[in-house]
């Protein structure tokens, strides 16, 4: 058995230790609230929209209570209004992230249209990526997961280092497309080997890194 190959295989065991906990049963609920999104309005989904472009480069704990107290405020106030409302609750880019909301409006009347219109996933991502402005691979992921897809992979630091922590690969300097895909692959290669899809298994490697189980 080659290193990696070892390391693959303590990682595997690591998470097959922590299916057999209590976090199970709380995972599985945060599938099921994930897999509700399919009925979701267009107003749930823009919100959950506008969380995950909140969570760029800031606190996911943080960006879940700013979504809370905005709610249809992200529909509804105008872009000055907005960045002082998020000034307000302390986040950290409020200008940018406004103007990048309401950018996304365009799309909000059909969004679920847009979205579920799509037979392919890594095709949706793509969309995405090249038409909401402060969205990348992650943030796509990210808000593709919180609203019942399974089979992307969202990459942050936090994964990246518990990666590097079991040596299945190496910190890469930056975080280019390809990088992505190789590393989402290696996340698709655990997935299999513990059974279960590439949203669950982020579920437990987030809380392995950190002890939490947020979105």
């Amino acid at each position: 058995m080659s290193r990696t190959e070892k390391n693959i295989e303590d990682l595997v065991r690591e998470i097959k230790t922590l299916q057999q906990t209590t976090i199970q049963q709380k995972i599985s609920q945060r599938l099921r609230e994930f897999s509700s999104f399919g009925d979701a309005s267009d107003a749930e989904l823009f919100q959950e929209l506008c969380f995950c472009l909140l969570t760029a480069n800031f606190n996911a704990e943080r960006a879940i209570k700013i979504q809370k107290v905005i709610n249809r405020g992200f529909l509804t106030l105008d872009e000055m209004q907005l960045a002082k409302k998020l000034k307000s609750l302390g986040y950290r880019f409020p200008n940018t992230r406004a103007h990048y909301i309401v950018l996304a409006r365009k799309f909000y009347p059909h969004l679920r249209q847009i979205i579920f219109s799509f037979s392919d996933s890594f095709e949706l991502r793509e969309w995405l990526v090249k038409n909401i402005k402060g969205f990348g691979y992650k943030e796509a992921s990210h808000f593709m997961r919180n609203i019942g897809f399974t089979d992307v992979a969202i990459i942050d630091f936090h994964i990246i280092d518990l990666l590097v922590r079991y040596s299945v690969i190496k910190k890469p300097k930056r975080l280019s497309k390809a990088i992505y895909f190789e590393i989402e692959e290696k996340l698709r290669e655990i997935g299999k080997r513990c059974e279960m899809n590439l949203a669950e298994l982020d579920l437990y490697l987030w809380y392995l890194k950190t002890q939490k189980l947020l979105k």
